[in-house]
């Protein structure tokens, strides 16, 4: 019955689809400017769009087409990434700086133009080049045609962004994590882009988000994790979520009290409002970064909150009443819990699968995520050398797939090279391996590695698997991997050693979360697979920006198909050039 019903409905809403067609146009203008921002008593020179933090949403219907109009009046080259969007047959549109154009340059512009179909849900932007994504960020919302949901119908949708406040320069920043100096901090957690309470300093007016609410009815959270370096719990007192979407996939409704979201991802939960016993109470929704036990640099409590206010009786009455009710906070998780964080991501099924998970695998691929250490002679940090043996002290720690660090190449972008048929004469080029030079070792010693322009070719249609393995052992993270331009079938996960004649008995074959980041536990792996359909260059990194900017990246470079709409168009006409001077070639998120 239960399946029958699914049919239906998804039958309905294709057959609104057919009925509303006419997909329209959304334009907007992004114009990035350097302004002062005041968070923390300080004014801070922050880069932003249309000087907002977070940056404007962007609200769509599936089917539509977008264009969105750049206007870079920053010093710095950058670009936009629509993270999650498939942007299919359209890769010059990802957005991925020097992997698929060269930056926007300061008093450019440049119009991004692709269509969104067949994706509902919870989406977002941000720029692309250097640690920039950690102020130039916003939510990209798509609504599903005649408002069709496959859950209840909400009242209100509220977005809810999780990011970071730096008071320190974001290009400066990623050309230390770069060069493996690790580790800077930012200075508080926000909701939507306000510290919260926590962060109060004296003698300035509290600012905290209110976000009002009346019993009985539905709100639809879209909430985006947008910082660089943690995993956060979200959770509300006294209420309870139901998970609905990930993102941009409906997902089975999944009741729980605490949402597990890392960098890079998405979630969309139905909060009902359900205080009958208090109709006037007010609840503490908090956001709470989740870190790696020691030895692995900690980070200072790095929380913030919002107050859930119940307004039946008129809005924010209780704001700024000193009698008002205290305001219930919810008990967390630990900052260490790793276990709720792992159960949550396994707990999420898909609703229905955009097409059966492909059971043959053309290529099986091993990414051991870990570590590795390179000597710069010419920096500040050189290698320390004896007489008698050469013993090279690595001072200068980066991220590392299979044991290559990724660099971006110095000139001409990935894609271009690639349509070109040019990709031989980037020097710094090398095939990505299926797996790690010397195995099951992750992080017991710092590795010495290389820094490469990491390629791996896939022919058009192949079926791809990929075991991620987090490192082990040492000082190390859980790894939020999220591949351009496509979604992930997430087939397991688990804790230890990957190992083929036990876990692969675990796979989801039938209904697993497809997601386009999967977050690889600490201590763990996780097994993905997806179809390579969409012709082009597409970035695979971490997205945490520790991982990222130091080089835990790669890069998929997917064959044409047999005919024409199956080939890579050519580039649009107006896609920026590089500069020999601009001052982020060399950086990305």
């Amino acid at each position: 019955m239960a399946a029958a019903a699914s049919m239906v409905f998804f039958l309905a809403v294709a057959l609104a689809a057919a009925s509303n067609s006419d997909a329209a146009l959304v334009e907007h203008t992004f114009v990035v400017s350097q302004v002062k921002l005041n968070r923390l008593c300080n004014d801070t020179l922050m880069t932003v769009v249309n000087g907002q933090f977070p940056g404007p949403a962007i609200e769509i219907t599936e089917g539509d087409s977008v264009a969105v109009h750049i206007v870079n009046m920053s010093p710095y080259g950058l670009t936009i990434h629509w993270h999650g969007v498939l942007v299919q047959m359209n890769c010059w549109a990802d957005g991925a700086g020097m992997i698929t154009q060269c930056p926007i340059q300061p008093n450019n512009n440049f119009t991004y133009r692709f269509d969104v179909v067949g994706q509902e849900g919870t989406l977002w932007w941000h720029a692309h080049v250097a640690s920039l994504r950690a102020s130039i960020h916003g939510a990209l919302i798509i609504r599903p045609r005649a408002s069709l949901y496959p859950f209840p119908r909400p009242d209100k949708e509220i977005p809810i962004i999780i990011g970071e406040w730096w008071e320190m320069d974001l290009v400066q920043l990623d050309r230390r994590l770069r060069n493996g100096l690790l580790f800077d901090m930012p200075s508080a957690a926000t909701i939507n882009g306000k510290p919260g309470d926590l962060y109060n300093c004296s003698g300035a007016i509290k600012e905290t988000n209110i976000l009002s609410i009346e019993h009985g009815k539905k709100y639809l959270l879209r909430i985006v994790n947008a910082v660089l370096n943690s995993e956060y719990y979200l959770k509300i007192a006294g209420h309870k979520f139901t998970v609905v979407g990930a993102d941009a996939n409906y997902v089975k409704p999944y009741t729980t009290d605490v949402i597990a979201i890392a960098p890079g991802q998405t979630v969309d939960a139905l909060l009902v409002a359900s205080d009958a016993h208090n109709p006037g109470g007010r609840y503490y929704m908090v956001a709470k970064a989740n870190q790696p036990p020691k030895p692995a640099i900690q980070i200072s409590r790095f929380i913030s909150r919002a107050t859930v206010q119940y307004n039946n009786n008129g809005p924010e009455s209780k704001q700024d009443d000193e009698e008002a009710d205290p305001v219930t906070a919810p008990e967390m998780p630990d900052e260490h819990d790793q276990i709720t964080s792992f159960y949550f991501h396994g707990n999420l099924t898909s609703l229905q699968l955009p097409h059966p998970v492909p059971v043959n695998v053309d290529e099986r691929l091993f990414f051991a995520l870990d570590s590795g250490s390179f000597c710069d002679e010419g920096g500040s940090l050189p290698c320390v050398k004896t007489t008698n043996m050469t013993i090279h002290r690595f001072r200068n720690m980066v991220g590392t797939i299979n044991n290559i660090s990724f660099q971006l190449p110095a000139t001409t972008p990935l894609l271009q090279a690639h349509y070109y048929n040019k990709v031989s004469s980037i020097d710094t080029l090398r095939d990505m391996p299926d797996r790690a030079p010397r195995m099951f070792y992750f992080s017991e010693t710092i590795e010495p590695t290389s820094k490469a322009t990491s390629v791996r070719r896939l022919p058009y249609n192949a079926t791809v698997e990929i075991v991620f393995q987090s490192p082990l052992l040492g000082d190390t993270f859980a790894n939020p991997m999220h591949l351009h331009g496509y979604n992930f079938f997430v087939l397991a996960q688990g804790f230890g050693m990957y190992r083929p004649e036990r876990d692969v008995k675990r796979y989801n074959l039938v209904d697993p979360p497809v997601r386009n980041t999967v977050q690889v536990p600490i201590f763990g792996w996780a097994a993905v697979r997806f179809v390579a359909n969409n012709p082009g260059v597409w970035f695979l990194h971490c997205h945490y920006g520790h991982h990222s900017s130091s080089g835990m990246a790669t890069t998929f470079l997917v064959e044409n198909g047999p005919t024409l709409d199956m080939s890579l168009p050519p580039p649009p006409e107006d896609l920026p050039a590089c500069s020999e001077n601009y001052n982020t070639r060399l950086a990305y998120e």
